[in-house]
């Protein structure tokens, strides 16, 4: 792992499609950088970071030392935190001087997802654009948010300095404009660092797979758009098998030659390097420099070859038990990167496939739900497939605001509202109202919904109403669709949550925290979906015989703590297959 940065910037961002492995390559770098006598600071953006897991070490929001690494912290934004600091922040200094009934108008103001988005924003800016904030350390690591929510977050500082600049009403929907004047300078700063390739290096995190390669493509090329230009690449959990009469171990091997074959163009003129799969997860220092190529010893936990005990449904069975209910919503939730646009397309298709009309949409800035249904054959006479377009839906809303709070403004009260609609803030609830759309459609058709990634997720589910409320001066404003969002997300007969993992440690501790939370929103799951385990097929391959092994321990730990299981084996995804003979 020595080698992946040389010459390494001040600021190493690591980037890429949920899964990939940009944890693990952040904390295995930052090791390295410590270890060799550097001073780091390893920092989260992600809203369900794992940081804490893989370090073993409990971090906040204030860098914690290691213990077992000298030189290196750890932090975690706590986007919910930093909302509730910066909502004080605005709100304190007008306490016992103005009414009550205007302090809780503030705080309603403050309450949306839009403004945790802020807030955790200006925490990262000052890591970021403050270099006193971090004067303490020579290297600055950042573990960022799967790729659709952190190419947001590195368009923010050019949005938010925009608005800031064009903005002369004082206002805005995150409270009082001061509040954000008073951050230009911070905003200006973290916009130049992140260009500046003397400071910063952005690192994309791929899996040798068809899907992954593409994702780290298009984030390459929306990185270049913004003018981020020091890009380089980890290809990581590279396969070779070391047992030829292993039919998945030779499987495997040939998805990872195929994808690398069509590296695209972009990704091949990136400097790179190929991190081999390990026969253990990655979890704690000692596996972190077996990552780096560092001695280490490791030990993997005993556990039976096969778990005959496991008692677990397949997809098809699942499939039948929601197929019964004729109509409502499906939601597959999880870590990134653990197989959710594939599974919601597959349960939207055999759904279709008996004759139920389906809606099969997303809510993933990354979208990937159109190539999942063409991998799989294409949509059928009864499925349609649709997406949430985030500009669409915000110029959308914009002019329906327009139309609606705008009609009886005069020329400078619409000046007014234009500004504040101009606000990034706008777009999130303007998806969150079409997410309440999507929703309601379950009435009539089976509306089956991939997910973002967790964190932004939970963002997603918590939007507030009170920024459309505002803005149109009605308490009675929001629709009929966001009205009923959460009681159809309550009912079990309308709504059937999905979490999705995989066989190993983190991607389950996050999906039992996933189900921690939705409990806290009065939503309880109906099935945990295992994907992609090896534990049901014949292994005989070493390297792919230890994971085996390994994932038997997890498959007991979930099969202890759920009721409902489904299963689903390992197995190539259509995009990882060899074209045929005559095809292009």
């Amino acid at each position: 792992m020595s080698s992946i940065i040389e010459n390494p910037t001040r600021i190493l961002f690591f980037t890429g499609k949920g899964g990939v492995g940009k944890t693990t390559s952040a904390c295995a770098t930052a090791l390295h950088l410590a270890e060799s006598g550097q001073r780091v600071l390893l920092v989260s953006t992600d809203p369900a970071s794992n940081l804490d897991e893989v370090l073993g070490t409990t971090l906040g929001a204030t860098p914690t030392e290691i213990p077992q690494v000298s030189g290196l912290w750890g932090l975690n934004i706590d986007p919910e935190q930093a909302a509730l600091a910066y909502r004080e922040r605005v709100v304190g200094p007008y306490r016992g001087v103005l009414p009550p009934v205007a302090i809780a108008s503030m705080e309603e103001q403050l309450s949306g997802a839009c403004t945790v988005e802020i807030a955790a924003f200006n925490e990262f800016s000052k890591l970021l654009g403050d270099k006193n904030a971090t004067a303490n350390f020579d290297h600055v690591v950042f573990d960022t948010a799967p790729t659709g929510h952190t190419l947001r977050l590195l368009e923010l500082p050019a949005a938010w300095t925009d608005f800031i600049d064009t903005n002369v009403g004082g206002t805005s929907c995150l409270g009082p404009l001061s509040g954000l004047t008073e951050q230009k300078a911070l905003y200006a700063a973290s916009n130049e660092a992140l260009r500046d390739p003397s400071q910063t290096t952005v690192v994309l995190v791929a899996r040798p797979e068809t899907a992954s390669l593409a994702e780290a493509e298009r984030t390459r090329s929306e990185l270049a758009s913004i003018g981020v230009s020091n890009v380089q690449l980890i290809l990581n959990g590279v396969f070779k098998a070391q047992d030829p009469t292993d039919p998945v171990a030779m499987a495997m091997d040939a998805r990872g030659s195929n994808a690398l074959a069509a590296l695209p163009a972009g990704l091949q003129a990136l400097r790179r390097i190929e991190v081999p799969l390990l026969p253990f997860g990655v979890l704690g220092i000692e596996a972190l420099r077996a990552v780096g190529g560092a001695t280490a010893t490791v030990d993997i936990a005993a556990a039976p070859e096969k778990d005959d005990e496991f008692d677990a449904a397949s997809l098809e069975t699942l499939v039948t038990e929601l197929a019964q209910r004729g109509k409502g919503v499906v939601m597959t939730m999880g870590k990134g990167g653990v197989g959710k646009t594939t599974l919601a397309a597959r349960i939207a298709g055999a759904l279709a496939n008996r004759g139920l009309d389906v809606t099969l949409t997303t809510t993933d800035p990354a979208a990937h739900v159109e190539a999942a249904v063409r991998e799989l054959g294409g949509a059928g006479q009864n499925l349609r497939v649709t997406r949430i377009d985030p500009a669409l839906e915000t110029k959308k809303y914009a002019e329906e605001v327009m139309r609606e709070a705008g009609a009886e403004l005069d020329a400078q009260g619409k000046a007014l509202l234009e500004e504040d609609l101009r606000s990034p803030c706008t777009e999130e609830i303007a998806i969150f109202r079409a997410f309440s759309d999507t929703v309601a459609h379950g009435e009539d058709r089976f509306v089956v919904i991939d997910t973002a990634p967790t964190g932004h997720t939970l963002l997603l589910l918590d939007a507030a109403e009170s920024y459309h409320r505002e803005v149109l001066k009605k308490n009675d404003a929001s629709p009929q669709a966001v009205q009923q969002l959460l009681p159809r997300l309550r009912d079990p007969s309308f709504t059937s949550v999905l979490l999705v993992t995989l066989p190993e440690a983190t991607p389950i501790h996050e999906a039992m925290q996933l189900e921690r939370d939705l409990a806290r929103a009065d939503i309880k799951p109906l099935a945990w979906i295992v994907n992609q385990s090896l534990v049901p097929l014949p292994i005989t391959d070493p390297l792919l015989a230890s994971r085996r092994t390994q994932e038997a321990t997890y498959l007991k730990e979930i099969s202890d703590h759920a009721e409902h299981v489904v299963l689903e084996a390992w197995t190539l995804a259509p995009s990882d297959q060899p074209p045929s003979e005559g095809r292009a």
